[in-house]
């Protein structure tokens, strides 16, 4: 039975366009990852979309002065467009706003209530009589008892990092109306029974044996110290509603964003089969999954609810959907070595980064300092440094090379080639060493074996010398283009623009790179002698970053909040 391959990267917030420490943290490895395994023939399918309710939502809705509904549809298309502006092969790109997920997320409720994995408590919360409503955490902002940040909200203070609660700010006011006149008031709330469920699902994540030692310690961590019974209700105005039966008091309740956001793999994945059951149901019913890998890529605070939040929520529900074989936790990209944050406008955001440089210069310096096992910093001089050294140094120096000599020696017209029994063993030992890294989903040390795998292709040019006239100039620029073919085929997983301009300049079609395995990829399909190749084409690949757009980058984003 062929294997076929569920990829799901971890949901974007809506609350404004996401930076590059998002798109490291989940989308960019999943994507090379979708990729890899296209060209080894797999049948995959990459599930992703908006993250869309909460209380960020709300806010960053007010701070655009729209309705939450017109913001998050105008935030989804702005979001979309910047993926697609760096590749990112999404076989479907969702929302969790939409009809499939409040049905879904309704069901898996009223199936926990059924069981008995839903208890209703009171809870004191804090109300605004001037906004007339309670205020949920983030709603709430004073200052931090603990570092006298005034500006802490009421789930974190960004001064010192401390988790909080609502009760523990001095001097609380809404975040709303900037009024202080507010104060705690009892509210009826919907918990999920972690403790009911901790057997269960400590059973489960012992059984997962491919979970790296990270994810298992992050989710045996949170059953050590004590499953609590989480509220998974908010007086919110924008969510899912509860059903209408579950509704008490005066305030409509909605769901926990972190209840509801899960479920959305599920669910647009189901707008994806377009309301054809059998099609969704074989990528997640039990009876049609057995040759299903599934992969979820994140950031390693998203593991908790990974690995133990939505996994009760299924157990608990009673929902028998595949469940993740491997979850790939990634450690964080910082920012000049803070925090990159979405809310604070504080790093190099999305749109930004593609107005500055290409998108192949973001995708393979993140991945060359990928934040697998430890976290990675992010600075303009290493960016420059890396596209400089590698892509212009190594990958672009050799395509240049090669053309060069071959149009001004051969007229573009592909010499007869000798085997060289030596290049390919070097070549075939680093390609394997890729796709097994690829497959291990080790995407550092795969993008360290690609920039070796160019590295081979210089220094055989500069061992032949073919731009000096001798009998073996054309076998090796022979071998060169053949090498050009080669990178272009490794290269695609990870900087996709790129590959595809050198399979124009040797005029091979992009489904002819992307169905390509990786692997053994040196002596299939070689260029055919005596075709002429296109003699015009630009063979620049990359244009270098000079120091003074360093220095102009470094000092605009300095310190301070990055966005202006």
């Amino acid at each position: 039975m062929s294997q076929r391959y569920l990829i799901t990267s971890a949901l974007p917030y809506i609350n404004g366009v996401k930076h590059i420490g998002n798109l490291i943290g989940s989308m960019l490895p999943a994507d090379v990852y979708a990729r890899y395994l296209r060209q080894e023939g797999h049948e995959v399918l990459f599930i992703c979309g908006t993250d869309e309710h909460g209380a960020p939502a709300e806010l960053a809705a007010q701070d655009a002065n729209e309705p939450v509904a017109e913001y998050c549809q105008k935030m989804f298309e702005v979001q979309k467009k910047c993926y697609e502006g760096f590749c990112i092969s999404f076989d479907y790109f969702g929302r969790t706003s939409a009809p499939s997920n409040h049905k879904l997320s309704a069901d898996i409720f009223d199936s926990l209530y059924e069981r008995g994995f839903i208890e209703e408590k009171c809870i004191s919360q804090y109300y605004s009589p001037v906004d007339g409503r309670f205020l949920p955490d983030r709603y709430v902002e004073g200052t931090c008892p603990h570092c006298g940040f005034e500006k802490a909200r009421g789930d974190q203070c960004d001064g010192c990092g401390r988790l909080l609660d609502p009760e523990e700010l001095i001097r609380p006011y809404s975040v709303l109306s900037k009024s202080y006149d507010i104060f705690l008031k009892q509210t009826q709330h919907y918990f999920l029974n972690l403790p009911k469920l901790e057997d269960s699902i400590t059973e489960w994540v012992d059984t997962q044996n491919g979970w790296s030692d990270i994810v298992r310690g992050v989710a045996q961590k949170w059953i050590k110290d004590g499953l609590q019974a989480r509220c998974i209700t908010r007086d919110l105005n924008w969510g899912i509603e509860l059903p209408e039966k579950y509704q008490k008091g005066d305030t409509r309740k909605v769901f926990y964003v972190w209840f509801d956001a899960p479920n959305g793999y599920i669910s647009i994945t189901q707008d994806w089969a377009a309301g054809e059951r059998a099609k969704w149901e074989r990528w997640w019913k039990p009876e049609k999954f057995d040759d299903v890998f599934y992969v979820q890529f994140m950031a390693k605070d998203n593991l908790p609810f990974h690995t133990v939040f939505w996994p009760a929520m299924l157990i608990g529900a009673g929902m028998d959907v595949k469940k993740p074989d491997d979850i790939k936790g990634m450690s964080w990209l910082t920012y000049e070595k803070g925090k990159f944050s979405t809310s604070q406008k504080r790093g190099v955001f999305l749109d930004e980064a593609l107005s500055f440089f290409p998108a192949d210069y973001w995708r393979y310096y993140l991945l060359a300092n990928c934040p697998e096992a430890n976290d990675s910093d992010f600075t303009f001089e290493s960016f420059a440094a890396t596209v400089n050294k590698d892509l212009i140094g190594v990958l672009g120096n050799f395509v240049n090379r090669t053309f060069t000599v071959f149009r001004k020696s051969f007229n573009s017209e592909i010499p007869h080639m000798v085997e060289d029994k030596e290049l390919q063993e070097k070549c075939e030992r680093v390609l394997c060493e890729i796709s097994e890294l690829l497959a291990s989903r080790k995407f550092r040390q795969a993008t360290q074996k690609l920039r070796a795998l160019w590295v081979l292709g210089n220094e055989y040019i500069t061992e032949k010398t073919p731009w000096v006239a001798q009998p073996s100039s054309g076998p090796a620029i022979a071998q060169c283009l053949n090498l050009m073919r080669v990178f272009a085929i490794a290269s695609a997983p990870f900087i996709p623009q790129v590959a595809q301009r050198i399979a124009a300049l040797l005029n091979i079609s992009w489904e002819e790179i992307c169905e390509a395995p990786i692997a053994g990829c040196f002596s299939n399909a070689m260029l055919a002698e005596g075709s002429v190749l296109p003699h015009d084409t630009d063979t620049v690949l990359f244009n270098k970053i000079e120091d003074d757009v360093v220095d102009a980058l470094t000092q605009q984003y300095s310190g301070n909040n990055a966005a202006q």
